[in-house]
Parts: structure tokens; sequence; C-alpha cells
């Protein structure tokens, strides 16, 4: 199964590669948006609801492509679809068809797409220097339960292996077919979900440029415990993976989490912390590693 993007089109095996060229193309750094969620709210959302920022998919898709908008007006490169917690069985519970869910997963995509379509027309009488990307957001099923195992990776008899690869396959089929140019798990907090997410890809044939994040609760390990450098380790042994990186955690331990990521990886390595006041991630930018800047929402907010 390959998405639509050009990029799914040179198979996984490149997808290391392929985040190397975009990386180069944007001048050594990319820049990624900030938090969708804040800026739904900012601009009117009610997201207390167990869908969070996917709510909008249903009640507001034009929020959505506006907040996209704003962040690429604010110079990001890369923006993140409202579908981290997004998921067919979340869509299923609210008295949405299988088929239903599948569309509004899809949709994810659609708009975000649709946002770079607007923005390309409308700055169509000067060059794009820079390559603008969309990524498609899949986050835990900590995430999907919506009572905070996202943040310590225990998800009690429902952590097998097998139940997680079950949980996600059809999501992620999904997401891959509506054509983002990458995939980003985000969020990860266990080794055994990132395990099931590597496994995914390569059983699914998904041949789109992954991302892997991990968020740490101490420098050291993630926050189910585990090693970061293990989990990276995990990450590194599969070609689908094209870039390992940190997200919401403290930006004192992200240099330490970025070197340690680069002792075992070959792919690219990036920050993008969310949890810093200025919404700006710690800067490492060396040989092939780079970093993924959140695009500041106060800037966003006085763009004009």
């Amino acid at each position: 199964m390959v998405g639509k993007s050009g990029v799914a089109e040179e198979g996984g095996a490149a997808a290391a590669a392929a985040v190397r060229r975009w990386v180069e193309a944007g001048g050594g750094r990319l820049v990624m948006d900030g938090g969708l969620a804040t800026e739904l709210e900012a601009n009117g959302a009610d997201l207390n609801d167990p869908l969070w920022s996917a709510k909008c998919l249903l009640s507001s898709p034009h929020l959505v492509r506006k907040v996209h908008l704003d962040y690429l007006e604010a110079g990001a490169n890369i923006i993140i679809t409202a579908s981290y917690q997004a998921t067919i069985q979340g869509f299923e519970s609210k008295g949405f068809s299988k088929e239903q869910s599948e569309d509004l997963l899809a949709k994810s995509v659609e708009i975000a797409r649709e946002a770079r379509d607007m923005f390309l027309k409308e700055h169509s009488d000067r060059p794009i220097q820079h390559p603008i990307l969309v990524a498609a957001s899949i986050g835990s099923y900590g995430a999907y339960l919506a009572d905070g195992s996202e943040y310590s990776g225990d998800y009690g008899e429902a952590g097998t292996l097998e139940f997680l690869k079950d949980f996600h396959k059809r999501r992620l089929e999904v997401l891959a077919e509506a054509g983002p140019d990458l995939i980003a798990f985000e969020t990860i907090p266990n080794k055994l979900e990132a395990q099931a997410y590597v496994e995914l890809l390569d059983e699914c044939n998904i041949s789109i440029p992954a991302w892997f994040s991990f968020n740490s609760k101490d420098g050291v390990h993630i926050v189910s415990g585990d090693s970061l450098i293990e989990c990276a380790t995990i990450a590194n042994g599969c070609s689908k993976v094209g870039a390992v990186g940190i997200n919401c955690t403290p930006p004192r331990f992200i240099h330490g989490l970025i070197l340690s990521i680069r002792k075992v990886c070959s792919c690219t390595c990036f920050s993008g912390s969310e949890t810093c006041l200025s919404s700006v991630s710690y800067v490492l930018v060396k040989e092939s590693c780079f970093l993924l800047v959140c695009a500041c929402t106060n800037y966003i907010k006085h763009a004009d």
C-alpha cells in the first residue's frame, strides 16, 4: 500500500534520504507548526471531548483549515493533521459507521492538503523556496483512551503487541491512502507501541516516510520507564522511519536526549517540544541532525 504523495512512490527504503533532502531544501532546518489544539481553542473551538482536536473534523473543519493556513503564513514548513486523537474506534463510539469513520480520518489529511494548496495559490506570485509538507498524525492507544495513559504508557491488559497492532492497523492504512507526505507517530509512551508501529509499517507496506517521536520524563527514559536508546534503536531498525525525535518533554532535557538518539540512529534526529513557554524547541543543527521548531503561537496572532 502506498500513499498519493510523490515521495511515497520512492519506496520505504528511501525514507531517510527523502527527509534529508527536505532538510537540505529548507536550508538545513525545517519548521513544524505549533499546538493545533491551542490555536483551535483560540479560534473559539470547544475541545472538551475524548476526540480532542479531532472533534473539529465533525463540527468545524473550516477552523482546522484556518489554523493550518495561519501556521503556514507564520513560516511553518510542516503542518500536522488533526488526527492525533482521531481513531476509527473513537468515531464509532460517536455513532458513525466504520466507513464514515474512515472518511473522517482521511478528511484530516484532505483539509491539510487543501490548506497547503490555498497557501501556494495565494503566494503564486513568488516562488516558495522551502518544502511544505503535510504530516498525518497518529497518537498512541493511550491518547484514544483519553485517560492520561499516553503520559504513563501503562495500558494494563491491553498492552500486548498484537492488540496494539490491531488497534492501529486500519487507521494507519487510511491515513496513508489519503496522501500525506509523512506519517507522524507522536508522543510514543512505551517500547511496545514503537515495536507495533514498526511492524505495521512493514506489514502494511507503507512507503510514505515516517517519523517517531517519544516523550521523556527524566532525560534518559521515556514516560513508561523504557530506555529511550532502546526505543530509538527499534525505530532506527525500520527502513520506513526517516526521523526520530522528542516531543512533549521539558526543554531542559532536549539536548541530552537528541545526543542519545544520535548514538544509535542513522536517520535524522529532531526536537518538537511543545512545553517551552515560547513554543520553540532546543536548537541543534549539525551533520544529519536538524531542528523541527514549533512555530510560535504569539507570532501567528500578530502575523499581520
